[in-house]
């Protein structure tokens, strides 16, 4: 037990998992050309615990535990929070822009399980938060890597659970005896779950006394009897595997996967809830916000990515003094700032939790820089895309470079402003290019549907905001109350 190398988390993997990619079943993701890419991202973290150059940013000495990851140091004040944030910042630098999910989001859903237990064994008399405690003690005395399967399929999204004529388009528990539960059903959209150690399910909304065999929260590990994986199509990795210069693609890919439940077993004390559909909707609530303040964290390094990219463009074509341009980068800059400014304020303005004493992120801040970053990620591409010109789609080919016969014209007619190398140019451009064409659909759709749509933090922020001050203002302004705000 203890802090896991990377190379024992790698072979931890090797367990006889159900996963399919594009329709061939997987016997070792570990050896798989593909989603290999993800089990090399995931390992990433375990590597950098692992460097002294990097150690004291990943790992912390628990008084309980000993040396463990600082993923799972639970936060109980905003300086805990501040200090998450710098972890989920600095590791996505660490992974070229793109944020490492194998301990962040399962450590979000573990903080968001021992609040809303707490609250559930409080009214109900049930044990569940003794439950996440022993499974929040196996996983940091063991290192373990985690994902989190919370979306539902839903069939049609205007029906209820129990309203569907599938009973199986949400995930349901279809029976109970006295060593645990069977559930039926599938979650979409799960990331990394085929490269983890265990798989955190929660319920993904709201849910009435008709839906109570919806309600329903557990870890179960990924080669667990009935438990298949069938993972999307890694499209930048098949790219890349073709390019040199495509290394984001290769390197630091996530796979996220439908995983189909086909009744499968989960024995009572891996069961965090049951039927209490009461407590479906506040748990569904609870993770978003401790998830949300990871995603503003994460993003804010995509914006620092975008932002490099941009000026570098602007410096080597010889236009970093025009205003256009400038206005293009400030606006850059202003989207990556309010979503670390976000972050920031959502720890500072930190809500604790009276009865776990956990700090949950302020839902108005984590909210107010998560809709920022849905709703306003394509215009700072649309700027990168301004900056770089016509060059991103029209690049000629790494192989082109490589042959010596062309690689004299490319160096002398792809040079930009005097006095830069044009292979260091063409090679941005490559970057910018895998951004926008083999990644362009993958960030698209995360930045807009990821952790929440622009939806879900519009009802967030309108049901959350304390409105009392504003509409005090609004009385004594009037002149209707003589009493300040």
């Amino acid at each position: 037990m203890g802090l896991m190398s990377s190379q024992d988390y790698v072979n931890s993997l090797k367990d006889g998992r159900e996963i399919y990619y594009r329709g061939t079943k997987v016997y070792d993701v570990t050896q798989h050309e593909v989603l290999r890419s993800a089990v090399n991202h995931a390992s990433l973290i375990y590597k950098l615990q692992e460097n002294e150059k990097t150690r004291d940013l990943f790992v912390y000495k628990d008084d309980n535990f000993g040396y463990s990851s600082k993923f799972y140091k639970i936060p109980r004040n905003g300086n805990d929070l501040m200090e998450r944030f710098n972890l989920i910042y600095e590791t996505s630098k660490m992974g070229r822009g793109s944020f490492d999910v194998i301990k962040g989001i399962g450590s979000d859903a573990i903080f968001a399980l021992m609040i809303i237990t707490k609250k559930i064994d409080s009214y109900l008399k049930t044990r569940y938060y003794e439950n996440i405690m022993k499974f929040y003690e196996y996983v940091i005395k063991n290192d373990l890597g985690l994902a989190v399967a919370q979306t539902d399929v839903k069939g049609d999204r205007d029906l209820r659970p129990f309203e569907q004529e599938d009973k199986d388009l949400y995930l349901r528990i279809v029976d109970k005896n006295k060593d645990g539960i069977i559930v039926r059903g599938a979650k979409s959209h799960i990331t990394q779950a085929p490269v983890a150690n265990e798989i955190i399910v929660l319920p993904t909304r709201n849910m009435s006394e008709k839906d109570k065999d919806y309600a329903v929260s557990f870890s179960i590990p990924p080669n667990t009897k009935g438990l298949k994986m069938i993972s999307k199509p890694l499209k930048a990795v098949e790219t890349s595997l073709n390019d040199p210069w495509f290394v984001l693609g290769k390197e630091n890919m996530e796979t996220q996967s439908l995983i189909i439940f086909d009744d499968v077993f989960v024995p009572w004390e891996r069961v965090f809830l049951a039927g209490e559909y009461q407590f479906a909707g506040p748990l569904a609530v609870m993770f978003p916000t401790f998830h949300r303040f990871t995603a503003i964290s994460y993003r804010a390094v995509i914006g620092d990515l975008l932002i490099g990219l941009g000026k570098l463009l602007a410096e080597l074509n010889g236009i970093d003094d025009k205003s256009h341009i400038r206005r293009d980068i400030v606006d850059m800059i202003k989207y990556k700032e309010i979503l670390r400014e976000s972050a920031l304020a959502a720890s500072l303005y930190a809500e604790i939790d009276e009865d776990t004493k956990i700090a949950v992120p302020n839902r108005v801040f984590t909210n107010i820089g998560k809709l920022i970053s849905n709703e306003t990620y394509l215009n700072v591409v649309k700027d990168l895309v301004e900056i770089a010109g016509g060059l991103a789609d029209t690049l000629p080919s790494t192989q082109d470079f490589y042959n010596e016969e062309e690689a004299r014209y490319l160096k002398k007619y792809l040079v930009g402003k005097k006095g830069t190398d044009p292979l260091t140019r063409s090679k941005i451009l490559s970057l910018t290019r895998e951004l926008l064409s083999s990644l362009g659909a993958f960030f698209t759709t995360i930045m807009i549907h990821a952790e929440g749509s622009i939806e879900a933090s519009v009802i967030e922020l309108y049901r959350s905001y304390n409105y009392d001050e504003s509409k005090k203002l609004a009385y004594y302004a009037s002149g209707i109350s003589d009493e300040m705000p």
